[in-house]
Parts: C-alpha cells; sequence; structure tokens
C-alpha cells in the first residue's frame, strides 16, 4: 500500500445475474473485472468511460453498498459517502430528517447533525421544501440536498455520481465552486461525470474503463 492510499482497489470484478426462464438457466453480465488502483489521500480522480462501463457500479463497491465477485475494496480506515440522485434517501421522511440521518450515518452525533442543518438548507435552497417529504422532490431537488450534506459533513472520501449534470445554471455553479474549495482541501473526491470539459477542470487524474 502506499503510504497516501486511503482505498485500494485490486483486481475487482462485478457481475449480475440475468433472471432465467423455464426453458433457459440464468445467466451472469460481467460489468467489469481486473479493475486496480490506489485512491490518494486529497486527490481527486475522475472516473470515465462509455455508457454501460460500470461507473456507478464502482462507485458503489468503493461505498461498500454492494459486495464485489472478485477481487477486494480495501478501505484503509476512512469513512465514505456517495452522493447519487436516488441514493441514501428516505422518501417518506422529510428533508430535514434525511440530512440528520445522512450526518448520523456518517459518524456525527445528532447534536452535530443538528448544529449544522441551518447551513445545510440555506446551501441547499430548498425553502419549506425542506420539511417536506423527499418523495415529493424532483430529482434536481434530491440532488441539491445530497450535494449540500456532503459540502458540510465532510466525510474523509466523497463520492459524486453525476451530481453535478443537475440543477439549474446557477446551483451548477456554486456546486462546482464548492467542490473546487473541497479539491484545494484534504477533501478525497471521485468524481463520475459524462463531461469532459469539468473532468479535466475538476480532477487531478482519471481512470478511463475503456483502457482497462
Amino acid at each position: 500500500m502506499n503510504a497516501g492510499a486511503v482505498i485500494s482497489v485490486r483486481n475487482l470484478g462485478v457481475r449480475y445475474k440475468r433472471a432465467g426462464s423455464l426453458f433457459r438457466r440464468a445467466r451472469y453480465y460481467q460489468v467489469f473485472e481486473g479493475v486496480n488502483f490506489e485512491l490518494q489521500r486529497g486527490e481527486t480522480l475522475g472516473i470515465v468511460g462509455h455508457n454501460g462501463a460500470g461507473k456507478s457500479t464502482l462507485l458503489r463497491a468503493l461505498a461498500g453498498i454492494i459486495q464485489p465477485d472478485s477481487g477486494e475494496v480495501v478501505n484503509h480506515g476512512v469513512t465514505v459517502a456517495l452522493l447519487a440522485l436516488q441514493a441514501g434517501f428516505d422518501g417518506e421522511l422529510p428533508g430535514t430528517d434525511n440530512a440528520v440521518l445522512s450526518a448520523m450515518l456518517l459518524g456525527y452525533t445528532r447534536r452535530q447533525a443538528l448544529d449544522r442543518l441551518e447551513q445545510i438548507a440555506d446551501f441547499a435552497e430548498l425553502g419549506d421544501f425542506m420539511h417536506e417529504p423527499v418523495k415529493t422532490y424532483s430529482s434536481g431537488m434530491r440532488a441539491r440536498l445530497g450535494f449540500s450534506v456532503a459540502m458540510f459533513l465532510s466525510p474523509d472520501v466523497l463520492l459524486l455520481d453525476e451530481v453535478l449534470s443537475v440543477g439549474d445554471k446557477a446551483f451548477k455553479k456554486k456546486a462546482e465552486r464548492e467542490m473546487i474549495k473541497k479539491m484545494h482541501s484534504d477533501q478525497t473526491v471521485v468524481f463520475v461525470s459524462h463531461s469532459e470539459g469539468q473532468v479535466q477542470r475538476l480532477c487531478d487524474r482519471v481512470f478511463d474503463f475503456d483502457q482497462v
């Protein structure tokens, strides 16, 4: 392990089971295999590749949401948060409760989460919707809330899955400015985007699935 590595990915492979039928056995679809890299403390790593290459699946494996079918993800004692449009929120609960629960899942106390709640709400710009169930949110509103929670809770490793591609132009610019501040600090980021320009602007290094 490199002394600065926070996550090590070793010969990682993930496959999905396809349902069978009366006349056909279940089959497996290999999403990717043989993926290797070391994520260094404080770097911003961009993940690129064609649609279906496994970019979102890789983030879920890094977050520990799914277990790989081969190889391993070694977490060297860091907290990890995945920010994706539909990940991590309970639709029946309001934005305020989801923000607090997200913080507690990252190891914060309820009091620490509540102390940050006003900042999270201000940044998200959701107004009274912070008190409404998340199931009433648009995808852009979910992204605002999730992004704001991640910005003010600062996990050791932040995984971003296309979250800067939604919302209005003003919020995108604000979110990108905040990300740049994070990247200039000790924040470690893994960033999936279909925007080559965004990847070039924000990332120190790029992992390209099409080169695996």
